[in-house]
């Protein structure tokens, strides 16, 4: 009975040993109350931060601490960037150039040669061969060498055209005019032919001029060679008019005849006479005959200005 109730006495030991090793237990090891943790903060390695601040959490998981980091939005950065990698595709470490280096999209100041196998603007800088201290400035210059040129000057296809630019010499049509041969807008002295090609001169004023004279051949008064006609009658002859101006413009000729009525004189039948009747000429002397057309030589208007002269 005694061994009984040493075996409890025992067993109740046993159990207050348990109970007060277990309230140590309870007593270190860390509680939830109200969201609040209580207790040792739990390792890195065994999944927390080993922290109970976010400073220390940060530090322990090695992230910049807070006001570090550059904005996903943008921002100044205040130290230098090393990379390996790339920025919106393209690879600094190949690009090999540093920012403070780049020329501004803005434009700027070269302050040395460039060097491409590609082009600027659409041309290619390296068939073309021209550096930048040989070329024309667009505010003009003065030209050190020929132009030779497949294209145009300001709309004029100058290889179409017969003339050719040179550094001495400046072309107009296909005269070959040197500039310092030029007539002045102020006027100036002609020394040579003027063909206006049937183009009108609007208001002159004339002065001292003079009309060529032409010897008639085979009796034939041509207009294009001149507007004042002599001829000697020898035999009988048929006169005929040709190139007069054309229709809607006035056009006339002078004829001074020799010895008109030694002959019979045959006229245009597109000539009308005063009273439709041709007048008789001076068998020995010379007569002063006008015509004049104002519709292509449709009608020429004849009339004798002199006979007999004397």
């Amino acid at each position: 009975m005694s061994k009984a109730r040493d075996f409890v006495e025992n067993m109740r030991g046993v159990s207050s040993n348990i109970q007060t090793q277990l309230a140590a237990k309870r007593s270190s090891s860390a509680t939830i109350n109200n969201s609040d943790w209580s207790g040792t903060d739990l390792e890195v390695a065994k999944g927390g931060t080993g922290a109970s601040s976010a400073g220390a959490a940060r530090t322990n998981l090695d992230i910049d601490q807070a006001g570090t980091n550059l904005p996903k939005s943008g921002g100044a950065m205040t130290g230098a960037i090393t990379t390996n990698s790339t920025f919106d595709g393209r690879d600094v470490a190949a690009d090999g150039v540093t920012a403070d280096a780049a020329l501004p999209k803005a434009g700027g100041a070269m302050t040395g040669a460039i060097t491409t196998n590609s082009t600027f603007d659409g041309r290619d800088v390296a068939a073309d061969g021209v550096t930048a201290d040989a070329a024309l400035p667009k505010a003009g210059g003065a030209m050190t060498g020929a132009i030779t040129t497949n294209s145009t000057f300001d709309g004029v296809d100058i290889a179409v055209r017969d003339a050719v630019l040179t550094s001495t010499t400046t072309t107009a049509g296909n005269a070959n005019t040197l500039a310092a041969a030029a007539l002045p807008k102020a006027g100036g002295t002609m020394s040579g032919l003027v063909n206006m090609a049937d183009n009108i001169i609007q208001r002159p004023v004339l002065k001292d001029y003079a009309e060529t004279k032409v010897a008639m051949s085979a009796y034939a008064a041509d207009m294009s060679l001149g507007n004042v006609f002599t001829k000697t009658m020898s035999g009988n002859q048929t006169f005929t008019f040709t190139n007069p101006p054309a229709s809607g413009t006035a056009g006339s000729f002078t004829l001074l005849l020799t010895n008109g009525g030694s002959a019979t004189a045959t006229w245009p039948t597109s000539v009308d006479w005063p009273a439709a009747t041709a007048p008789t000429l001076t068998a020995s002397g010379v007569d002063v005959l006008t015509f004049v057309t104002i519709d292509g030589g449709t009608i020429w208007y004849g009339v004798a200005s002199g006979i007999g002269m004397a």
